[in-house]
């Protein structure tokens, strides 16, 4: 016995590190190595963006996200939007469907699932129509995958995903990787009401929302929609004020890259706002926030590095209006933001804005909505402006990092 048991703790250590070498290897080749994040992208390459509609009440602000979106003139660049409904699998439903759960089921016979779909393409038909003229938008009413339009086009293809709430994200996130997305847009959760105040909202879709945020295979977008979707047609003589807010972090640089897009609108006037620290008036209680972990100095230099390749791109030129604000913590953020009141019809922030940093240390303390990060959720709340629309952006994360295991990780 006691022979058998060497041989056996033997055994075992030698072979351990090799078993958990394979595991660490099948892991990483499950994680692919490839982003979707729209900061990566080439300056030539077609944006992919995935609209989800929860109902006839997001089309309206839809149609004008997508029409800002458009980027620039340039003959060879263009935007490909999938505009997919987002419907609950009731027992009703799942009765009509000729096929399975999938989420490019077409087999739906529910009448008011195809009423409201009918609605749906007859609005997006009349954008379409309302832009032929100037040969913007191609229209493709087609579920499948295809390529994109050229010269500051819009090319506009249908999808539906029909699921239980519970497995909602997942079959979203499945459509977006095998169509190749690189931005999801979703609704806000809570709709506005006629008083301008935002309803309790559908605690279904706020969970598909929050799930999506962890697990989607792209860049993620929520879009607090009060007031854009009651805007007339966008156009060079009736211009949308447009402000990104600029802290710092892989999501603000994400906003940047969006908004580089939108800035080539001859109708959008953007501004670009960065919060500083103010150093001058930096206490002792502030010298204890200052970034000293050598990643998060890394992010920083990220940072500054970002920001000055797009204010030569962009503000040099003039085609965006800038301005900094120094600030010495979270109070003088959040009256920072309250002075937004009725400059800007839209306001685009990064989730999570910034390093470890003092301008929205606390804020956490008092969310509503975690998902929306520290600015969008004061933006979005309930003592903020009623007509100020706000787009929250995450990058998508680099694919292919596993928590808790990186590259230097080796078996001993």
């Amino acid at each position: 016995m006691g022979i058998l048991s060497v041989l056996t703790i033997f055994f075992t250590v030698v072979h351990s590190p090799v078993v958990v070498a394979h595991i660490i290897k099948r892991a990483r080749k499950r994680a692919p190595t490839h982003t979707n994040a729209l900061q990566l992208l080439e300056p030539s390459s077609e944006l992919r963006i995935l609209l989800c509609l929860h109902g006839l009440d997001n089309v309206p602000a839809f149609i004008n996200f997508m029409e800002i979106s458009r980027g620039t003139p340039n003959p060879n660049l263009g935007i490909l939007v999938y505009v997919a409904e987002i419907i609950e699998l009731t027992d009703q439903i799942a009765a009509t469907l000729e096929s399975g759960e999938g989420v490019h089921t077409t087999g739906i016979k529910d009448k008011e699932v195809i009423e409201m779909r009918e609605q749906v393409t007859s609005f997006f038909e009349a954008y379409v129509q309302n832009n032929n003229n100037n040969n913007n938008v191609v229209d493709d009413d087609d579920d499948g995958g295809g390529g994109g339009g050229g010269g500051g086009c819009i090319t506009l293809k249908r999808a539906v995903a029909v699921s239980t709430i519970t497995n909602m994200a997942q079959n979203i996130s499945v459509l977006a990787e095998d169509l190749m997305i690189a931005l999801i847009v979703l609704p806000f959760h809570r709709n506005q009401r006629q008083d301008g105040k935002l309803d309790a909202g559908n605690m279904g879709f706020r969970y598909v929302n929050r799930k999506l945020l962890k697990s989607a295979p792209c860049s993620v977008g929520i879009l607090v929609n009060r007031g854009l979707g009651s805007m007339e047609k966008i156009s060079a003589s009736a211009w949308v004020k447009v402000a990104v807010i600029f802290i710092g972090g892989r999501d603000d640089r994400e906003a940047l890259a969006y908004v580089g897009r939108v800035a080539w609108h001859p109708g959008v006037k953007v501004t670009v706002i960065r919060l500083l620290v103010d150093t001058s008036a930096e206490s002792s209680r502030l010298a204890a926030y200052r970034v000293s972990l050598p990643e998060q100095e890394e992010e920083m230099g990220l940072d500054d590095e970002c920001f000055a390749q797009f204010y030569e791109k962009y503000i040099v030129g003039g085609r965006i209006s800038y301005t900094e604000k120094h600030l010495a913590n979270a109070s003088e953020t959040f009256s920072t933001l309250r002075s937004f009141e009725g400059q800007y019809s839209l306001v685009i922030v990064g989730r999570e804005g910034g390093v470890n940093s003092i301008l929205t240390k606390g804020m956490n303390d008092w969310q509503q909505c975690p998902e929306l990060g520290p600015i969008g959720d004061v933006l979005s709340g309930p003592d903020f402006s009623t007509s100020v629309s706000v787009l929250i952006i995450q990058q998508h994360k680099l694919r292919g990092e596993l928590d808790g295991l990186d590259e230097d990780f080796s078996i001993m």
